[in-house]
């Protein structure tokens, strides 16, 4: 399958009743949304322990729902989510799913269309402020505090040594820094918060560095 890359995280300020259940909610929604590049056709949404036990009453399903179709959080449409989306022709599927997780606020969302899918994991850790702790396989910890540059590569000599010589060359300074594999010469995802939203030009130029096989941004 081929997945695309781009997402960012939106703000809290949100329409009620909770900030951890649907601000949350709506962010990781969002975020999924915006990693896959476009509105998605369909969507499996496996929901744990409090989102699971409590969803309905408290909006996190309309709250996800909204995120994919783009909303805000105070967007006043929100709350008309899972019938917007129906009238758009989205398929939505909620699973209530009993296998343990980390954190009690946790969702994963696999969304996609009739070529391509993606898969996200994302927790809701109070006060509107989410965490995304998978894509596509790879384990990472990401609250879309700070801006942030994802690059799937080749997992080869060279290829981190490239991208930070380009953010090097425009003065763009790394807070922090991290690199995931599946496994030893395959594909591998690097992770760089950094201190300024970075220009679609500067993205343009990482795309072509060594071993570089897709990119994506998230602004703050």
């Amino acid at each position: 399958m081929k997945y695309n890359s781009v997402f960012d995280i939106i703000g809290p300020v949100m329409i009620g009743p909770s900030s951890s259940h649907t601000a949350g909610a709506a962010r990781i929604g969002k975020a999924a949304r915006n990693l896959f590049g476009k509105e998605p056709t369909w969507a499996r949404i496996h929901l744990y322990e409090s989102f699971a036990k409590t969803y309905k009453g408290h909006g996190t399903d309309f709250a996800l729902v909204g995120g994919l179709l783009g909303f805000e959080t105070d967007d006043p449409r929100m709350s008309k989510a899972l019938d917007i989306a129906k009238e758009k022709g989205m398929e939505v599927e909620f699973i209530e799913d009993n296998s343990a997780a980390n954190h009690p606020n946790t969702v994963r969302m696999l969304i996609g269309n009739e070529k391509e899918q993606q898969e996200l994991v994302g927790i809701s850790i109070g006060g509107g402020k989410v965490e995304i702790t998978e894509l596509n396989g790879f384990e990472l910890r990401l609250s879309g505090n700070h801006p942030a540059i994802l690059i799937m590569h080749n997992d080869r000599f060279g290829a981190i040594a490239s991208v930070t010589k380009i953010l090097a060359k425009h003065e763009i300074n790394i807070g922090h820094m991290e690199v995931n594999r599946k496994d030893v010469g395959k594909e591998a995802l690097m992770v760089i918060e950094v201190d300024q939203n970075v220009d679609d030009a500067i993205l343009k130029e990482l795309q072509s560095a060594d071993h570089i096989i897709q990119i994506a941004k998230i602004v703050s």
